[in-house]
């Protein structure tokens, strides 16, 4: 018997409009003189990309914005981004001093705030270089690795165009973070900021398929970047898995991202309103469907995991905040079954439990019980896709799918010239991460385009 459980909230109608809306300039001000000034900054070193936090600290709270802007941009191509969605708790301000008393500076919101004020006043215009003659280089992907990897070459006078395969370039920041948490129009205003370097966007080109990476090179690229991601979603092995109405995370998201962008009709959105659905995985992915399942009409939203809530990976700030705007969640309960016949209409789940001895094992109890489900969406991670792989040859990849690049040069595949970083080289990361491996590897095919030139020279 399926059990229809009754939704125990008041729905509370939630627009896609951005939640936080960031410091006034007296509020940033006031927050900047706050700092310390430590004269060994932690807040530096729990920074990925290793932004000058105290000095573009110290000119916010002088008033100078647009040197705080400019000291951003030496070590980040999205500040604004990076102010919205980086996972400050666990990094720079999970490091600040002041957070041993609760009281850290809010450096997100802080570089939030410079960017935003930058940006409307117009303070700061990158500029492309006059010439633009250091090498040619291709990028495949316009996700977090992509940007950052073509706006650095780009500041140092490399021709780079990126290519993508969808129609607006942004990756996951336009098509997997929900607006509530990333105003699309801040991404087109990074981007357009990257464009002014000298950056080519080509939209609408799928390598592999349009275009092989032996295409590029035969085309004068001197070097290609690998920046993909993680496209092909692990999908949930038990019965019924493939019944109408379980769904990937990804999918979801990207139909009411472009919903939302006018780009196809709402009523392509897979959740309906009054719908009860289940998220299966407790990271910030299972998180942002959740929450945006809730946006869209779902009368009850679950999200189950078979550990338990220490073990989740979202951010503590974005798990409070599913449960402010009613998601449920059952801890230690793993999904056997996808019921239904031509259509899902529960899910059955068994509970799980720990073992008592230092290895804290997980084991199923053979509890089960079977629930009203109209809707699943699965939040179980990603690996990358073969597309470029398969089309071309000499590059290695681990027995999961993910590209195998060499330390000198940084980045660089096991085929010459061709380089990756981001998701498709190691597990899914956080935007950040992805950053900070792009910065490692732009310096790699810069020494790489270099040694090359200087070879033909010879």
């Amino acid at each position: 018997m399926i059990i229809d459980q009754q939704s125990d909230f008041d729905r509370v109608e939630l627009s896609f409009e951005e939640l936080d809306q960031g410091y006034t300039p007296r509020q940033a001000i006031a927050e900047a003189k706050r700092c310390l000034q430590c004269a060994k900054p932690a807040c530096r070193q729990g920074c990925p990309v290793e932004n000058d936090i105290p000095q573009f600290i110290r000119a916010l709270a002088l008033g100078n914005i647009g040197e705080a802007s400019a000291i951003i941009a030496r070590r980040s191509n999205l500040p604004a981004v990076c102010g919205r969605v980086c996972p400050h708790e666990k990094q720079c301000e999970g490091r600040c001093i002041l957070h041993k008393k609760g009281q850290p500076i809010h450096i997100g919101k802080l570089e939030r705030f410079i960017a935003d004020f930058d940006a409307e006043m117009a303070i700061t215009q990158p500029t492309a270089c006059p010439v633009l003659n250091k090498g040619k280089v291709a990028v495949i992907g316009s996700g977090p690795a992509g940007l950052t990897v073509a706006g650095d070459l780009a500041k140092q006078c490399f021709a780079v165009t990126v290519f993508d395969a969808l129609e607006e370039p942004g990756g996951v920041l336009m098509y997997g973070i929900p607006d509530f948490r990333l105003n699309k129009e801040v991404v087109r205003r990074e981007i357009r900021k990257i464009e002014n370097l000298g950056v080519t966007f080509r939209t609408g080109v799928l390598i592999g398929q349009d275009l092989t990476i032996d295409d590029l090179f035969a085309d004068g690229y001197d070097a290609v970047f690998i920046g993909t991601g993680t496209a092909v979603p692990k999908t949930l092995d038990v019965p019924g898995n493939e019944l109408p109405g379980v769904m990937q995370a990804a999918y979801f998201l990207r139909i009411v991202a472009l919903a939302n962008a006018g780009k196809v009709s709402h009523r392509e959105i897979p959740v309906s309103i009054g719908d009860h659905v289940f998220v299966v995985g407790a990271g910030n992915v299972a998180m942002d469907a959740a929450r945006t399942a809730v946006r869209v009409g779902a009368a009850r939203v679950t999200v189950i995991y078979r550990r338990s809530e220490a073990d989740m990976t979202a951010l503590q700030s974005e798990y409070e905040s599913a449960q402010s705007e009613g998601v449920q969640f059952r801890w230690m309960s793993s999904p056997t079954q996808c019921i239904g016949d031509d259509m899902l209409t529960g899910i059955e789940l068994e509970t799980m439990e720990f073992t008592n001895d230092d290895r804290r094992r997980l084991i199923a109890t053979g509890q089960k019980e079977t629930l009203r489900a109209d809707k699943i969406i699965l939040a179980i991670g990603q690996r990358p896709a073969a597309r470029i792989i398969s089309t071309t040859g000499g590059i290695e990849v681990n027995p999961h799918g993910y590209v195998i690049t060499r330390e000198k040069p940084y980045g660089m595949t096991t085929r010459k010239g061709v380089f990756a970083g981001g998701d498709v080289v190691h597990e899914p990361a956080t935007v950040v991460l992805a950053m900070k491996a792009a910065k490692k590897v732009a310096a790699g095919i810069v020494m790489y385009v270099e040694a090359k030139k200087l070879l033909e020279e010879l």
